[in-house]
């Protein structure tokens, strides 16, 4: 008899969601995490770090340049730093001890150390001080994540050179930060210390911001950012970043080729995407196969090719995101409880939790005409928005995309503020296969942002009210 029916390795998103669910549906689980916390980057050094800066930076331009024009005078607002970086170790804290607590509370064990994969069955944890425990078990799962992907040629000391850890400890603004990457975390993390008084330059290989997304929102979104003072350099790669006295010089080329020219900074944050953290696992002794990225390959319903062992989240293929590894972690213990687990991957929606707010779910414009599919659009402002203009917050746009023959909304996008919550009407919408008419005659109060999602759905099967 197995000790275990699931040990899952990674307590990040979708590693303890897993688990928990599991427990909950009777499995005895077990989990296996290298830190001394659990959570994941997610939690510990990703997503809520991050999003704490964020709020708290947006506060202090709030105080600095908001306050004044809505009848609020002020003193010039004063940096804290340190007690800025408490709330967000606090907010950490906060997090990682409920997901401890949420362990106790589901009977889950928990395995402190490096876990690794000895076959299907066993699962070997050493810890810190060398000490190693197998545990036994009927099913694996892996869910442990990515890690930052390094830029060839330059080296991160997390100091002067940093990722996005590095990034969320600096103890002073950069008075010039560059940023390797005009994806979404290069983005919400540029825009924190640019609020905070840094001048920001982003680097960026294609001619693009914000990679897959739909080019109607980043080129305006862009235009957003620059106007709060961060810079862009698209189309270009940086080649090199060498030590000059106390700052650095940043080589940059066109991505084609040709001239260089170097970039002063004090601070360079690497954020070329990420990587699937599949080394050091035991993969290859015990015969899962991994794909030419890195990422273990898995069929319909997470499993390996090894018989036992499955896998999910930022380790296989899709989006990095947690809450589609959180799905993923449910639908992997429905699964190995008998039942029947899913994930609808058209209706995942992305956000960048920069201010103004982006978000996205389903099909872009782009996509939609390369894969030829006729389709009606819908868009509405948020300056002709009774509530966004009450709040100064009339940056952006809302648009649907709707087939032109069916109706059936195949994409949402968003630029605003609080976009990332207007986007979960447009999921549900989209998991139930409704209509742009189905949205547009949705009563939504008033005054409300979510008004303009209303207004782009009519715009996209008849016409705008209010614009």
């Amino acid at each position: 008899m197995s000790q275990y029916d699931l040990v899952v390795i990674g307590t990040g998103p979708g590693g303890y969601v897993c688990a928990i669910k599991a427990a909950q549906l009777g499995l005895k689980t077990a989990v296996v995490e290298k830190r001394a916390t659990l959570g994941g980057t997610c939690l510990n050094i990703g997503c809520i770090p991050s999003k704490a800066l964020l709020h708290a930076s947006e506060m202090f331009e709030e105080a600095g340049h908001g306050f004044e024009k809505i009848g609020i005078k002020v003193a010039k607002p004063k940096l804290d730093l340190p007690a800025m970086m408490k709330h967000k170790s606090d907010v950490v804290d906060a997090n990682v001890g409920g997901i401890a607590f949420l362990m106790k509370k589901n009977k889950i064990d928990v395995h402190t150390g490096t876990g690794k994969i000895l076959s299907a069955g066993k699962v070997e944890v050493t810890t810190e001080d060398g000490k190693a425990t197998v545990l036994d078990t009927k099913n694996i799962v892996i869910a442990t994540g990515s890690d930052v992907m390094p830029l060839p040629g330059v080296e991160i000391d997390e100091k002067q050179v940093v990722s996005s850890t590095g990034a969320l400890e600096l103890d002073k603004v950069p008075g010039k930060l560059v940023v390797v990457g005009g994806g979404v975390i290069g983005l919400e993390l540029g825009s924190v210390w640019n609020r905070l008084g840094s001048q920001v330059t982003v680097v960026e290989f294609m001619d693009k911001i914000l990679g897959p997304m739909d080019g109607d929102v980043s080129k305006n979104f862009q235009r957003m950012l620059k106007k709060q003072g961060m810079e862009f350099k698209l189309s270009s790669k940086v080649t090199g970043v060498e030590k000059k006295g106390k700052g650095l010089a940043v080589t940059v080329e066109p991505a084609k080729g040709g001239d260089a020219q170097v970039i002063e900074a004090d601070i360079v944050l690497v954020a070329i995407g990420r990587r699937p953290y599949s080394e050091g696992l035991g993969l290859d002794s015990a015969g899962v196969a991994l794909d030419e990225r890195g990422r273990v390959q898995i069929d319909a319903h997470y499993k390996t090719n090894v018989d036992g062992i499955y896998a999910i989240g930022d380790v296989v293929v899709g989006p990095m995101l947690a809450h589609k590894a959180e799905d993923e972690g449910v639908a992997v213990a429905e699964i190995l409880a008998g039942q029947a687990g899913h994930v609808n991957y058209d209706v995942i929606p992305g956000v960048v939790y920069t201010q103004p707010e982006v978000a996205s779910v389903g099909k872009t414009e782009e996509e939609l005409k390369a894969a030829g599919v006729e389709y009606k659009t819908g868009k509405f402002v948020f300056s002709a928005n009774g509530r966004a203009r009450a709040m100064n917050k009339t940056d952006g746009f809302a648009k649907v995309l709707a087939d032109a023959k069916t109706d059936r909304v195949l994409g949402v996008h968003i630029v605003g503020f609080g976009a990332g919550e207007m986007i979960h009407e447009a999921a549900v919408l989209m998991e139930f296969g409704g209509s742009s008419e189905d949205l547009a005659r949705t009563c939504h109060a008033h005054p409300t942002m979510s008004e303009a999602v209303k207004e782009a759905a009519l715009g996209a099967f008849a016409k705008t009210i209010h614009s």
